[in-house]
């Protein structure tokens, strides 16, 4: 939260001519799974519904976005902006994952401003959404979300704008990079 992460995603969607998938992963693996209230339950980054669905409505969500993931992979020009896709994707030949970040303290004036709230109200928010984050890789995929080894790329968006990263990302898929040296389809996800 705050990172800006999407914003950079749509950058790269919009140059690249990729398809950009957020939420709309989300609603498809809920739907898939037969549990449509799943899809709120994943999209509330601070906590803040209180749902509570059980293990296994969670576990049929979890097949379904690993599956939902892999056929847009396997679709190709695609950025998935989260979700795990550098854990599902992890070693898969032309995909590039990349991490964007910047400081708590950055995040935090981002959300603020953005939403029109104090200070105090967004840092809660940014760290509330980081701990939800954290804990649902360690639940789901037993991995810690910082692991550099589970990205190509990490971006820091306190000291690189959007566009930068966009050039960033941009560069590493038009020049081939070692992620794509077997595969032909081009595809991207974005964390």
């Amino acid at each position: 939260m705050g990172s800006l992460g999407r914003d950079v995603a749509g950058a790269v969607g919009a140059r690249l001519g990729y398809r950009v998938v957020w939420r709309d992963l989300i609603n498809q693996a809920a739907a898939r799974a037969g549990q449509p209230e799943l899809a709120l339950a994943a999209i509330d980054d601070l906590g803040l519904l209180g749902l509570n669905p059980p293990a296994s409505a969670v576990e049929s969500y979890n097949q379904a976005v690993q599956a939902v993931m892999r056929e847009l992979a396997d679709a190709g020009n695609v950025v998935i902006v989260g979700r795990a896709g550098q854990i599902i994707l992890r070693g898969r030949p032309g995909v590039l994952h990349v991490r964007v970040v910047a400081p708590e303290a950055v995040r935090a004036g981002r959300v603020a401003r953005h939403q029109a709230i104090s200070l105090d109200a967004a840092l809660a928010q940014v760290r509330a959404s980081d701990r939800n984050r954290r804990e649902y890789l360690k639940r789901f995929h037993h991995c810690r979300w910082d692991d550099p080894d589970l990205y190509d790329l990490v971006i820091n968006t306190a000291r690189i704008t959007v566009e930068a990263a966009a050039d960033i990302i941009c560069s590493a898929v038009a020049r081939g990079m070692p992620f794509m040296a077997d595969s032909n389809t081009g595809d991207e996800t974005t964390s």
